[in-house]
């Protein structure tokens, strides 16, 4: 269940170098390699014996190319570019220089790089392993040389936008606290609508994408062991009853 308190200054306090590569390591890392070995196996199984759900796909990618307009195409445009590489990275960046600068708390502040870098590592090797040609329609982008499974705009998105979502749970005002949660997490849907619309991904891709930027997201925000300064004290009657047994 997620915790919104979870980075609340009495709950985990500041690493050291060696607690602080330890959890990455162990609660990172380990997890990610383990779900990309997941990822990888969709993949290969879309491309084998799960090869039919490709004529549906198909299905879905037409009815997007028959919904084409000018405006849709100038929309999903920028919905593909905000899922970009480059804008990424630039958010993220801005993020962790940000909420670092506000609350001089290194280890809350790049949680957003820690989940964003785990969804490319899986990104890369499942992308890599798997090989998945693109839909058979009319393309609106270049095709990037990485394959159509899993989507890395869905994943990337994904990971950074819900991951700032629920750092946007620490704000105190709630109209402002709900108002930027929905927003943030509209973004992801907005890209991976935009990828399909634009003929760059199998539904499956997107679908695989976005549940790999969910995951990273939630591995990035619970990366370190809670380490509360102190462990809270029974109330003093209760120890002066354990103290006459």
């Amino acid at each position: 269940m997620l915790d919104p308190h979870r980075w609340d200054p009495d709950v985990v306090t500041r690493p050291t170098p060696r607690e602080a590569a330890r959890d990455l390591a162990l609660r990172v890392l380990a997890p990610a390699v383990l779900w990309g070995a997941v990822v990888v196996g969709l993949g290969l199984l879309l491309g084998g014996p799960l090869s039919g759900i490709a004529d549906a796909e198909d299905g879905v990618n037409r009815w997007f190319v028959d919904q084409r307009t000018a405006a849709l195409d100038s929309l999903t445009a920028f919905a593909s570019h905000v899922g970009n590489t480059g804008a990424i990275i630039a958010v993220c960046l801005v993020v962790v220089a940000a909420v670092w600068w506000r609350t001089r708390r290194w280890w809350y502040a790049v949680v957003p790089g820690v989940a964003l870098g785990a969804q490319v590592m899986v990104f890369l090797a499942s992308s890599s392993l798997v090989g998945r040609s693109r839909p058979d329609v009319p393309k609106l982008d270049h095709a990037p040389p990485t394959s159509s499974f899993p989507s890395g705009h869905s994943g990337a998105s994904t990971a950074l936008y819900v991951t700032l979502a629920l750092m946007a749970q620490r704000i105190e005002r709630t109209w402002l606290r709900v108002s930027l949660t929905v927003v943030l997490l509209l973004v992801p849907l907005f890209v991976m609508t935009s990828r399909l619309y634009r003929g760059m991904h199998h539904p499956t891709d997107v679908l695989v994408g976005c549940a790999n930027g969910v995951l990273c997201a939630l591995l990035g925000w619970y990366w370190l062991r809670p380490t509360r300064e102190r462990a809270p004290q029974e109330p003093q009657e209760t120890q002066t009853v354990e103290g006459r047994r």
